[in-house]
């Protein structure tokens, strides 16, 4: 249920990323891109779960983290950028206001950071990591 919910979120932000036109420069296509690679990433993990696939996603999951704080930062510094031309003088409060309130949503990048940690969640003691022959890790059962 996890993974779906990942999927679907997957899809629903790169489809309203390519129809707000957010491919204008190198840092606009990042989000498309590995958004582009975690769709079919997971449906591996999923159909083929082993721990190259495994792997494969976590590094794309720690990639949607870095992907948000990134986004949120460049979004901020743009409206910040843009407050200041307005306003010159503008500092404290008032520019924090202006930055995190302009024409560009200073906190949507975040939405790949909850992915990546959704991703990172699904892949939490995932059975293909388990050496073949194994029991699914978490699973032994018994007492300790």
């Amino acid at each position: 249920m996890l993974a779906a919910l990942f999927l679907a979120g997957s899809l629903g932000t790169g489809v309203e990323l390519v129809l707000l036109e957010h491919l204008e420069d190198a840092w606009q296509w990042v989000p498309v891109v590995l958004l582009a690679a975690g769709c079919p990433a997971i449906l591996w993990m999923v159909v083929r779960p082993g721990p190259l696939a495994v792997t494969l996603f976590r590094v794309l999951m720690v990639l949607f983290l870095a992907a948000g704080v990134i986004g949120i930062s460049l979004h901020y510094g743009g409206n910040q950028e843009f407050a200041l031309e307005l306003t010159p003088d503008a500092e404290g409060w008032g520019l924090f206001w202006e930055a995190i309130t302009g024409a560009t949503p200073a906190l949507s990048p975040g939405a790949m950071a909850l992915l990546g940690a959704l991703g990172l969640i699904v892949t939490y003691r995932h059975p293909g990591l388990a050496p073949p022959g194994h029991a699914a890790l978490g699973s032994e059962g018994g007492t300790r």
